[in-house]
This record gives structure tokens, sequence and C-alpha cells, in this order.
């Protein structure tokens, strides 16, 4: 039975390098990791267009019109804003966003200061605290947008942008190959098969709570084709967000900060932009 499972493995890593070799556009929209291949949330396809998320039940929240600190034609379903997706001005997939209630309490009692987090991308947006990550330059998502011919050349999108203030325009560009994150602040962690190669945002063992970045980015043969959110608390009230047990910490991280250990519960999100997520072996 070993001998299988190894064998299995060097199958699939040789399929995963041969399609990634060949694969030259973000081609899907996932959400949620998991053990269990027939829960209909594990690795969720979203609608990538407006018309395609309309038709799957989602409803829009807000427009490009609106007023807002971020941009994009926004939606979501059943009212759950852990998985809020932007459209452009010509219903193209643009980015995506995770609401977290204002008036969530941690296990404490307390509300969680969101807001008190150093070099916070979380924006004050009504009841909810929110942070978005951009597929296309924000610039124009609600001003020209793309067009059919941009979607079907580049997919869901060529960039990573995740806004870090409360403008759109303040934005963090992630690196799409591993090999740019060498000169920015992202600290390598640990390799986890269906996953892909952690990245954290300056790490470290000893630091506050309060600087630790809520965003992981993942590379599969030293390409960026997977990220997540990472809150320092327990999220309940919907099957789409994941909460990985405080013994797993160290399956995804090279240094574990000690305060993450005090936090209780964490709430994670993998977000995939390709469809055979099976194939992140790292």
């Amino acid at each position: 039975m070993t001998s299988f499972l190894v064998l299995l493995v060097a199958i699939l890593h040789q399929s995963a390098q041969g399609f990634l070799i060949h694969q030259t556009k973000w081609d899907n929209l996932r959400a949620t990791w998991g053990m269990n291949p027939l829960n209909p949330y594990n690795y969720a396809s979203m609608p990538r267009t407006e018309h395609d998320a309309k038709s799957a039940g989602f409803v829009m929240k807000s427009g490009c019109n609106a007023r807002s600190h971020f941009v994009g034609k926004r939606y979501w379903k059943d009212h759950d804003p852990s998985v809020m997706l932007l459209y452009d001005v010509n219903g193209f997939i643009a980015g995506i966003q995770i609401g977290i209630a204002k008036d969530l309490k941690t296990g404490s009692g307390e509300k969680f200061p969101f807001q008190k987090q150093i070099n916070s991308p979380f924006v004050d947006d009504g009841d909810l605290y929110l942070i978005t990550a951009y597929f296309t330059n924000p610039a124009t998502i609600c001003t020209s947008g793309r067009s059919q011919s941009d979607f079907n050349t580049h997919g869901t999108g060529e960039h990573l942008y995740i806004q870090n203030g409360t403008n759109p325009t303040h934005v963090i560009t992630v690196p799409t190959h591993e090999s740019g994150v060498a000169a920015t602040r992202w600290t390598k962690g640990k390799c986890f098969p269906s996953m892909g190669i952690h990245y954290w945002y300056n790490l470290r063992a000893n630091m506050p709570c309060n600087e630790f970045f809520p965003v992981f980015l993942l590379y599969n043969q030293g390409e960026l084709n997977a990220f997540g959110w990472a809150m320092q608390t327990n999220i309940a009230g919907t099957q789409r967000l994941e909460h990985p047990p405080q013994s797993s910490y160290a399956k995804f991280m090279e240094t574990v900060p000690t305060c993450l250990y005090q936090q209780g519960t964490l709430t994670t999100l993998h977000i995939y932009m390709t469809t055979h997520y099976e194939l992140d072996l790292c």
C-alpha cells in the first residue's frame, strides 16, 4: 500500500509539472479547501461573469456607481459575506472579498479589534470589515473594464492585488512568479499538497498579533495560482470557511508566531484561480 501511494504521488507530481508548464492563464475561481470531495462547498467553482453569478443565485449588493472604499459590482449569495465577488463594468470577474461582522465576538466575549491591526487591509464598510483582492488593475474595473477578448485570453486575471488601505489604488501587488518574492517581505512557509507553498507577510515568532497580515500566498511549480485569508478568530455561520486546528499551524508556517496559539480557533479560506486544484503539489 505504501509503495502504491508513493507511486501515485509521483505520477500526480509529474502530471502537475506538465500541466503547469503548459498552463497560460488562471482558468477558474474556486473557494474553500476541504478533505471531503463530496462536500459541495469544497473547491466550489465561483461564477466568473455577472451573468453566471445571477444564474447561480448571487444578487448585487452594490454597483460600480456606489461611493465606496473599493471598486467593482459586488455580488453575494444568501447574504453570506464570507465570499463576495466583484465584477467590472462589463460584467467580468475582477476581484473577491470577505466581510467580517463588526459585532463578531471573540471567545472571551470581546469584539475582535480588526481596526487596530497595523497596516491593516481591513476596511470599514457599514456593519462589516472587508478584505479585498483584485485580479485586474483596480483603476480600470469601473471605467473601461475588460473585453470578452481579454477574458478569453487571460481568464480570471493576470495579477493579484491586495487592497491595503481605504483607497482602491492602495494595493500590494503580489509577485506572479515565486522568484520575485525574494525582493519582498513575504516569508516562505511550508508546502502542503492540494494547496501549495505558503508565503506569509513578515512572519516572526515573537511578533505581536496585531501585526499579523491576514493574507497568505500559494505557489505551485514557481507560479502563483492560489491565495487565501487567515483571521485570528472563529467566524462561524457559513460552510464556506475553514477552521484549522492549532496542531496544523506548523504545517503551513516555517515559524509560527507564538501569539497565534493564544487566539483560539483561526478562520481561513483558500481561493484557487485554476481548475485542477488536485495538482497543486508545490
